[in-house]
């Protein structure tokens, strides 16, 4: 429930109480006071979230009208008392020009703005040049991507070209600056050896497009529910929309300045699909609670805009996935080393020579070129009986992996190392 206080010129008070009742306002008020030195009605209404818009909309034919709304939630208590648990818990979600309006209130300014993105660049580069994860989840904290990326699914829901241009230029002067800072330190340090987080951060799953179409629905609907009734914390939903954007853009800027082409496209790639899922999802959860063109104090929206954008974004995450499923392993690599591991798996149970203890496959960096090396360190046991050698196991093991892998359409060189584990002799 949502506190607005409304001044009008004395003797329209009763109009808005009027007007409240209508929309089943609660605990409402009229005082008359003086404002600019004129006699006014100052009324104070309490009404669920939902019904802001409309309510604001019904108060546009008043003169001189000023209204402060409140954005926070109020506990509105009214007779009979023994219904007070009844009253509090009727949480409803925001209303659409209070989500608009709390959107382009985020955006701050853009010393602040790019500071942050410089921060986050910094912390970003030394979680990925010192393999510390935790400071991963810190850059992911204090990275201003949230805000844009909402402001751009509101600016599409509401068909507003002028906020969708002014978000998108800060979209992209934040990423451009935390990818300037990480490429600048790794530039400074000489680096030249691609650390295990980097490799980690560049290998793609083949349901990576999974990660930003529930970012975006996460964080709309955080922006659309009250406080009240949600036990998710805002910043907790802005980490897993960063968590989306600052890894890839970090790694961006540390490969382009070590030259690894390869590592940069796999970021490049995530920060596309990543912006493109998170607007798709997010406006149709925008759309889905009311945010149109047209509204209460808000009419610069095209109608058109929204069906446009949408299948530009739709169009544009196609053209994104077919990308990566034409290109294998590149952009599928994540995805490609658990397939392996179950082909390694199959294989060593049809045989009858010995069973898997431990397997071990990865893609290498740095890698060797034009070659898609998957390496693959297996321990095996020798079963009990087996009378080969253990360079006969690892022969006829190593080209069993290699085959199976290869009927699979893989499109890599399967490097194989097979360290064949001898069990204790029972002693009587």
């Amino acid at each position: 429930m949502r506190q607005l206080l409304i001044q009008v010129p004395h003797g329209y008070g009763k109009d808005v109480l009027a007007i409240a009742q209508a929309y089943d306002a609660t605990n409402t008020a009229r005082v008359e006071a003086t404002g600019n030195n004129e006699p006014i009605d100052l009324v104070i209404v309490h009404i669920s979230n939902q019904k802001v818009e409309e309510f604001l909309g019904d108060l546009e034919s008043l003169p001189n009208l000023q209204v402060t709304l409140i954005p926070r939630g109020v506990i509105a208590m009214h007779p009979p008392a023994d219904q007070a648990p009844q009253q509090v818990t009727d949480v409803k979600a925001r209303s659409p020009i209070e989500i608009f309006l709390a959107g382009l209130q985020s955006v701050g300014s853009w010393k602040a703005f790019l500071g942050y993105a410089a921060a986050a660049g910094v912390v970003v580069w030394i979680g990925l040049y010192t393999n510390t994860s935790y400071l991963l989840v810190a850059a992911m904290l204090i990275a201003p991507f949230a805000g844009p990326a909402m402001n751009v699914a509101i600016a599409t829901a509401r068909g507003d070209v002028n906020l969708l241009k002014r978000t998108l230029l800060r979209y992209f002067a934040a990423l451009a600056v935390t990818i300037v800072v990480a490429g600048t330190l790794s530039f400074l340090l000489q680096q030249e050896v691609v650390t295990s987080t980097m490799s980690d951060t560049s290998k793609i799953s083949a349901v990576a497009v999974l990660l930003p179409l529930v970012a975006g629905a996460a964080g709309a609907i955080n922006l659309v529910q009250s406080e009240r009734s949600s036990l998710v914390s805002g910043a907790a939903v802005g980490m897993l929309v960063a968590a989306s954007l600052a890894p890839p853009a970090g790694l961006i800027g540390m490969a382009g300045v070590m030259g690894r082409w390869d590592l940069a496209v796999s970021g490049v790639f995530l920060l596309l699909l990543q912006l493109v899922g998170i607007n798709l999802s997010a406006s149709l959860v925008f759309r889905s609670y009311g945010l149109t063109a047209r509204g209460a104090r808000y009419q610069r929206g095209k109608k058109a805009l929204f069906p446009a954008i949408l299948a530009v974004t739709s169009v544009a995450l196609l053209a994104l996935l077919i990308w990566q499923f034409s290109i294998s392993p590149d952009l599928q690599r994540s995805s490609r080393e658990q397939s392996a591991n179950q082909a390694i798996q199959q294989v060593v149970e049809d045989s009858d020579l010995v069973e898997l203890v431990e397997a071990n496959v990865r893609f290498p960096t740095p890698n060797i070129p034009e070659q898609n090396t998957l390496l693959i360190v297996m321990y095996v046991q020798r079963l009990a009986g087996v009378t080969e050698s253990a360079e006969e196991i690892r022969d006829r093991l190593t080209q069993a992996v290699q085959t199976a892998l290869q009927n699979q359409n893989f499109n890599v060189i399967p490097l194989v190392s097979i360290n064949v584990l001898e069990a204790p002799e029972t002693q009587n």
